[in-house]
């Protein structure tokens, strides 16, 4: 028989949970009175009437015997061993009651009735809970049955309790919830057996999934909706969101927005930033969401009087100022205090007191718009770590996560460690949620660190397609796994064909190698680039590499790397021929050649925000030794940095320069593939490779073993709505790119070869980009004015490019 749940299948999503509950509760209680459950007692327990006549008799007298009916499953012995009551007792109603509360709370029955008789016999009578035969879920489509059955306690051979469905319900809802279906819903039922044994059946009513139609902002003038909808994570719903949930509505991902809001104001001087409401309405239909956030920005701060406070004289106040990286004046930014407590931590650590508790106190002055802070160092309790508890990890295994913890048993605990742990596992993208939380150890100076995580999806499975003025057309098959085999190892494999280029490379890496703080990785790849337009050859390249890489500090990291590669140039048929029409400085370089290079590079990034900075600068150097065996032998060195600078929200200066050059050893002259070529996306107003060395006689660039390039770019507001996604800036870049080696300008009579054009001279350029992410991707136009340029460059005035992927 099953029994179902009369209530209504299409109450609104608004009130779905509470109505659920109060189903659940009414399916239960029903079930566990069911004819069918009161059948499978003896008779004379089946008869609620014989119970309230024996629980008429007195209630109060002395213990005969005890005697236990109604239990199938159970052995008479477990129950009396629950019972606090033995012969020779007196009872009274308060003795009755707390033996039937006993009885109840071992789950093990339905139902416990106890009466005492005149002739002393007390006797117990019970129904015993069902056994779960097995447990069913039907109507689940977007959530797997696996996944389900984690959510869920119950489970085949276990005990029925009404109490663990109503939890079970509440749990598979609020991960329907969680996926965007809000207006799911769940029906308990039962199918009575044999032997009081039942089956527990969900079904399910998923219900649409509940979108965001729209994220709203009511109160801000500082920044634009467009860019603080940059800061949540929560999406607008868009077609072109075919894998990604951020576009469904979830609480709290939308609580977790409302505090990356306010980070992203606090660290741009709103220190009274508040959000007075965040207002989410449900269209009718339940489809979507309507979000309204109502924002009270007030006034941008700057740093007042900074001073450190300690009551250890041994501690100087001066030095430990002087360590702060904030200064009176300064734009007020909440991470930089978070910074300075670090480094006052450390500090005091350094001088011998790893026990302090640094309790940073602000005092703002609304007429000046500044912000006094007072740094108060106390010593606190000495306390170590006993034990560290990993907890919730599933599928990564636990050395994974405690190589970025910087606390290990017997350690000093340290809060400030345990906040950059904490950040640290965040950083690694393969947990929703992470918890570190100190609980008393075994002793009062020892502390147990519990960590807990929550895994999320590491692996990516990506179909793409593009097209540019660049790359023409091209599609792209990928798939990527950032945490194989739970071991935090990071692998890629791509394949991508276009019109102009056609490649396959396989990407493998081990952050931790042989435990250390060193990541390791190999490169296999296969490439062929069509340059033919550019300079009448095609490209093929085929091999393999080794990578290492590991931090310097909390901002710079150190790589180093070795590849060995079968390079090939391939010109057309009849290229080279005698009297051919080939240029003579690349068909000397046509065939293949083994090319066996070591490098490095060193990064710098001290970027307030590493996707739309306003501040700070990026730095690298990058070289690479080609001779370590082969048939070529070059050293090729570049340096780059960019700096960014704020004026207002709206109005950034970036200002980036690079160099580089590249030079042969051991007699090798540098062969084409390994030069540089500049133009298109890294020089504006000029085609690929359409600057610097050329073969007049047949209009074929040739690169160059040296570049020089400057840009500088200013955003700024353009009018539109931000709504829109169009962003637009004024840029200017200047460079030059050339010296060719000698055997390719100096002809065979000795003179200089009048063919190739080698000036090195200076090119400028100066225009306008726009940047619109469109509903395809995003997409950059470039329009520009040529200021400076030799004759036999090749120039243009408008370029667009996209790298959309659907």
């Amino acid at each position: 028989m099953i029994l179902t749940d009369p209530r209504d299948a299409t109450l609104p999503a608004a009130r779905s949970l509470r109505r659920i509950c109060a189903a659940t509760a009414s399916v239960v209680a029903l079930a566990a009175a069911s004819p069918v459950l009161a059948q499978t007692a003896p008779a004379p327990a089946a008869q609620p009437g014989q119970v309230a006549q024996q629980a008429e008799q007195p209630e109060t007298g002395v213990v005969n015997r005890i005697l236990v009916r109604g239990n199938q499953r159970i052995d008479q012995t477990t129950v009396l061993s629950y019972l606090p009551i033995q012969p020779g007792d007196t009872i009274d109603p308060v003795l009755l009651d707390v033996a039937i509360r006993t009885l109840t709370r071992t789950q093990l029955f339905a139902d416990v009735q106890i009466g005492l008789q005149a002739n002393g016999d007390l006797i117990v009578e019970i129904v015993e809970n069902p056994i779960i035969n097995q447990v069913v879920f039907e109507g689940n489509d977007a959530i797997s049955e696996d996944k389900l059955r984690e959510e869920v306690t119950i489970a085949p051979r276990g005990i029925y309790t009404r109490a663990r469905v109503q939890e079970d319900v509440g749990s598979i809802i609020e991960l329907y919830r969680l996926s965007g279906r809000i207006s799911a819903t769940v029906t308990p039922k039962l199918v009575q057996l044999d032997q009081n044994r039942v089956d527990v059946i969900f079904e399910v009513d998923e219900g649409p999934e509940t979108g965001v139609q729209s994220i709203t902002f009511l109160g801000n003038q500082a920044f634009s909706d467009s860019e603080l909808r940059e800061v949540m994570v929560t999406k607008q719903s868009q077609w072109w969101r075919l894998f990604t949930r951020n576009d469904n509505y979830d609480p709290n991902r939308l609580d977790y927005d409302r505090e990356q809001l306010r980070s992203f104001y606090t660290n741009r001087g709103y220190y009274d930033f508040r959000i007075v409401s965040a207002v989410a309405e449900l269209a009718p239909d339940n489809s979507a969401f309507a979000i309204t956030l109502t924002v009270d920005e007030g006034d941008r701060y700057n740093f007042g009087e900074i001073n450190v406070v300690t009551e250890n004289d041994r501690l100087n106040t001066d030095l430990l100022k002087a360590l702060l990286p904030i200064r009176s004046g300064d734009l007020y930014e909440s991470d930089r205090i978070e910074s300075s407590v670090d480094a006052l931590t450390f500090a005091a650590g350094s001088a011998g007191y790893a026990f302090v508790d640094i309790n940073p106190t602000y005092r703002p002055n609304p007429e000046t718009d500044t912000i006094d802070v007072t740094f108060n160092i106390a010593e606190g309790q000495r306390v170590y770590v006993d034990r560290i508890n990993v907890v919730g990890n599933t599928r990564t295994i636990d050395p994974v996560i405690r190589r970025e913890l910087m606390l290990t048993e017997g350690d000093a605990f340290n809060r400030s460690l345990v906040e950059r742990s904490r950040n640290n596992l965040r950083a690694l993208g393969f947990f929703a949620e992470v918890e570190i939380e100190e609980t008393q150890g075994s002793a009062p100076d020892r502390s147990i660190v519990n960590v807990t995580v929550e895994e999320q999806p590491t692996g990516e499975l990506s179909v793409g397609a593009g097209f540019s003025s660049v790359d023409s057309f091209v599609v792209n098959l990928g798939i990527s796994e950032r945490n194989f085999r739970g071991r935090g190892q990071n692998l890629v494999a791509r394949v991508e064909w276009g019109s102009l280029r056609q490649q396959i490379d396989f990407r493998f890496t081990e952050p931790r190698f042989l435990g250390r703080d060193v990541g390791a990785g190999f490169d296999l790849f296969h490439s062929r680039y069509d340059f033919q337009d550019e300079s009448s050859f095609d490209y093929r390249s085929t091999g393999a590499g080794l990578r290492l890489t590991y931090p310097l500090n909390g901002y710079s990291r150190f790589s180093t790397r070795y590849f060995i590669k079968d390079d090939e140039i391939i010109v057309p048929d009849g290229y080279c021929n005698a009297g051919g029409f080939g240029s003579r400085a690349l068909c000397e370089q046509a065939g293949a050649s083994l090319n066996s290079s070591v490098g490095y590079t060193l990064l710098v990034d001290r970027r307030n925000d590493p996707i739309r900075p306003t501040r700070g600068w990026t730095g690298s150097l990058r070289q690479d030794f080609a001779g370590l065996g082969g048939d070529v032998n070059y050293i090729k060195s570049e340096v780059e940095a960019t700096a960014y600078y704020g004026i207002t929200p709206a109005w950034i200066v970036s200002v980036n320069g690079s160099l580089g050059y590249v030079s042969g050893w051991a007699g090798d002259a540098v062969r084409i593939n390994d030069r540089f070529f500049k133009g298109g996306n890294s020089f504006r107003g000029f085609e690929n490779a359409g600057m610097g060395p050329r073969d007049l006689a047949t209009n074929d660039a040739l690169g160059g073993n040296f570049y020089a390039v400057a840009s500088a770019e200013l955003t700024l507001p353009n009018g539109l709505p931000e709504q829109y996604g169009i962003r637009t800036s004024l840029f200017a870049d200047v460079g030059t790119l050339g010296v060719l080696d000698d055997r390719f300008t100096i002809g065979s009579d000795g003179q200089r070869d009048v063919a190739i054009a080698d000036d090195l001279s200076l090119r400028a350029s100066a225009g306008l980009s726009v940047h619109w992410r469109s509903p395809m991707g995003p997409i950059r136009f470039d329009f520009s004015k040529i200021l400076s340029q030799e004759d036999y460059d090749r120039t243009e005035t408008f370029r667009f490019s996209t790298s959309t992927q659907f």
